[in-house]
């Protein structure tokens, strides 16, 4: 009985540990996360198939399946389309631009841009869950206007 509890306690331990490091994971990990649990239960239930005589059904399904997971162990992708504005050849964000992402009509006081930044980094900050490229962009567009 005392054995089951530690190992339960063990399990829960080791269980919000996880729960812990998945809150601090990068969304291209998680990805690759859910990737690999999906590969490794497709290899498992097809060897399952196999074991058990349905051998038939294991490989009809690695046949449906193939190209998809060829496609995706290669890391190419279909067609995309661009869902950003192009970048400008010199790579320097422009007032316009720095107004579009602030939110702001031009012509906006110091003390305007002051708000609209720190109203957006409360919610776009890797620290509270939002993403560092935006983060960036925010950043990037107060400097662009403030000088």
């Amino acid at each position: 009985m005392i054995l089951w509890l530690l190992i339960g306690a063990a399990v829960l331990f080791v269980f919000l540990g996880g729960l812990r490091a998945f809150e601090k994971a990068s969304v291209t990990s998680v990805k690759s996360l859910c990737a690999w649990v999906l590969a490794l239960g497709g290899i498992t239930l097809a060897l399952m198939l196999i074991l058990t005589g349905r051998g038939g059904i294991a490989i009809g399904a690695i046949l449906l399946f193939g190209p998809l997971l060829w496609q995706q162990w290669k890391g190419t992708k279909g067609p995309t389309r661009p869902t950003a504005k192009p970048r400008q050849a010199g790579g320097a964000m422009s007032r316009a631009e720095a107004y579009e992402v602030l939110g702001l009509k031009p012509g906006a006081t110091e003390a305007q841009i002051r708000e609209a930044h720190r109203r957006l980094m409360r919610s776009a900050h890797p620290d509270h869950g939002g993403s560092d490229w935006l983060a960036t962009r925010i950043n990037q567009a107060r400097d662009v206007l403030l000088g």
